[in-house]
């Protein structure tokens, strides 16, 4: 590194501005003659200059007009004899399209491709500038906002690279505002009275939207999906489109963050490319389409989806890539990211006609219709443990999740659900209150009213890693029901509940009337802790 900077010292790096250099150059062989002055000087040096050409694709026609020579045609010469030392900087794009096609051109440069860099080399440019903002800004940036910068940015917007990207959000955040904003913790937890004021009598979907915004605030959620995945039915009429458009004025901001796809325009096959945009080759490629352009000049906002038993199955099969994976690959080339949208499917057909499973049979895959649920995935353990809290359920909470989650028609997905909704929604909400703060250790609980924090010790951070336990009710049932208590342990964050203290010091076993199975259980962890012991 030391050699290299000496070398470097050695040379003088000059930038050619190509627009001063065709400004005014109006008659023919003046941009010519100006360029070649360039030339005389850089080769009066003595090979002492390196010249720095920003946009270099813009070379290709530069001053040519009738029969005179572009520029880049010029520096050619020069740069064949190894008279002038030269950097010019593109992007990939542009040099396909201009450099790469002039293979004398390009055979005088070595390619080096500039990777983005990483968050952590992000950090630290932004700390290079940090001096630079807080001057022209009047502001302290702080360490832990330079890093927050670089990987939110990092996260949130796909469509640009660091650290640019990173670099304006750190210049918009110190730009002083007019109005500060509420708590937005008010503002999650009180959703639903929101909504309410413009729905009426729909409480499910309200309450359903609000749970899936507070998962998604506090980071419960799967950062590789959407926020949310609904499907609204009933008749016309009775507030499907209205409970986006008011969670659309109240969230998202304005009534603008909703794009809206009626289906009934895309019931041909070929109607794919209108949302992804037309393959090479066809009318309209490189326009874009309606939903990847959309998304991706905004990211944060709701998409509605009209009548969607109306669509084509390809257009479905698109729907189903952005429930799973949170992307959409556009015809250009170009991913554009959903992971920061929720998606709202509304339909005329009755609630009546899907509890009896007629329609949803003959709908299409089953899988498709499994994935528009509100399917949300089970690394709850893992997030909390970023967050530093610890959780353990009880055996009545178990018991509940079987006894409520258990449908033979939807397997373990039924099961899924409802451990979101006893468990994940509760947590969201204490975290916000602030009845769950890091380094807390909380036991989960479940009574007729519904799920509670049964104890736990709050800001220790000295408790086994291993849960304990509760049996605080017998398995009421037998054969499905126990292999649906087995799933449940697949799902909930202690997958494998270790009643044996980290130490072996001893076995806590919070009930003394407790099934058969589990009092063998308990003779078995006896004895381990005994020969451990020992």
């Amino acid at each position: 590194m030391v050699n290299c900077m000496i070398l470097c010292s050695a040379f003088q790096v000059i930038s050619m501005d190509m627009g001063r250099l065709i400004a005014g150059a109006s008659n023919r062989g003046e941009f010519e003659e100006r360029l070649m002055k360039v030339m005389d000087e850089v080769k009066e040096k003595d090979g002492k200059i390196i010249l720095f050409i920003d946009e270099m694709h813009t070379l290709i026609a530069a001053g040519a007009g009738g029969q005179a020579l572009d520029a880049a045609n010029i520096l050619k010469l020069a740069l064949a004899r190894g008279e002038l030392k030269c950097i010019g900087i593109t992007t990939l794009d542009e040099y396909r399209k201009h450099i790469e096609k002039d293979p004398a051109l390009e055979r005088r440069f070595q390619l080096v491709n500039v990777p983005e860099p990483t968050v952590e080399d992000a950090i630290q440019i932004l700390k290079g500038l940090q001096k630079q903002y807080q001057i022209h800004h009047n502001v302290r940036y702080t360490d832990k906002a330079l890093m927050a910068a670089a990987r939110l940015s990092n996260r949130y917007i796909s469509d640009r690279f660091l650290p640019d990207k990173a670099i304006d959000v750190i210049d918009e955040a110190g730009i002083p505002v007019e109005k500060v904003s509420g708590e937005e913790s008010e503002q999650l937890l009180n959703m639903e009275k929101t909504l309410h004021e413009r729905i009426i009598g729909q409480d499910k979907a309200v309450e359903a939207i609000g749970r899936a915004i507070r998962r998604a605030r506090v980071g419960l959620r799967d950062p590789c999906r959407p926020i949310a995945s609904f499907l609204f039915t009933g008749p016309t009429g009775v507030g499907k489109t209205e409970l986006a458009n008011a969670l659309a004025a109240d969230y998202f901001g304005s009534k603008e963050a909703i794009i809206r796809l009626d289906m009934s325009e895309f019931m041909e096959r070929h109607t794919v490319s209108k949302m992804i945009g037309s393959p090479p080759g066809y009318l309209g490629y490189g326009e874009g389409g309606h939903l990847t352009e959309a998304v991706r000049r905004r990211h944060h906002r709701i998409i509605l989806i009209d009548e969607i038993e109306k669509a084509h199955p390809d257009v479905l099969n698109i729907m189903l890539q952005i429930l799973d994976d949170g992307r959409l690959t556009h015809s250009n080339g170009r991913t554009v990211d959903f992971k920061s949208t929720l998606i709202i499917m509304t339909s005329n057909i009755g609630s009546n006609v899907i509890g009896k499973g007629n329609y949803l049979s003959g709908f299409n895959k089953e899988e498709k219709v499994k994935k528009i649920l509100d399917i949300i995935p089970k690394e709850v353990y893992e997030r909390l443990m970023e967050k530093n809290i610890k959780l353990q359920v009880t055996e009545r909470f178990k018991d509940r999740v079987a006894e409520d989650g258990y449908n033979p028609s939807y397997g373990a997905r039924s099961l899924r659900r409802t451990i979101v909704r006893f468990l994940e929604d509760s947590l969201a909400e204490k975290i916000l209150n602030q009845e769950i703060n890091e380094g807390d250790s909380v036991i989960m609980d479940v009574d007729s009213d519904g799920p509670f924090l049964a104890g736990g010790d709050h800001g220790s951070t000295n408790l086994p890693s291993a849960f304990v336990g509760q049996s605080q009710c017998r398995l009421r049932r037998s054969g499905k029901r126990k292999n649906t208590v087995k799933m449940i342990d697949r799902f909930l964050p202690n997958k494998a509940i270790d009643l044996v203290d980290e130490t072996g010091s001893q076995v806590r076993l919070r009930h003394a009337q407790l099934p058969e199975e589990a009092r063998e259980l308990e003779k078995e962890l006896r004895q381990i802790t005994k020969e451990k012991n020992e």
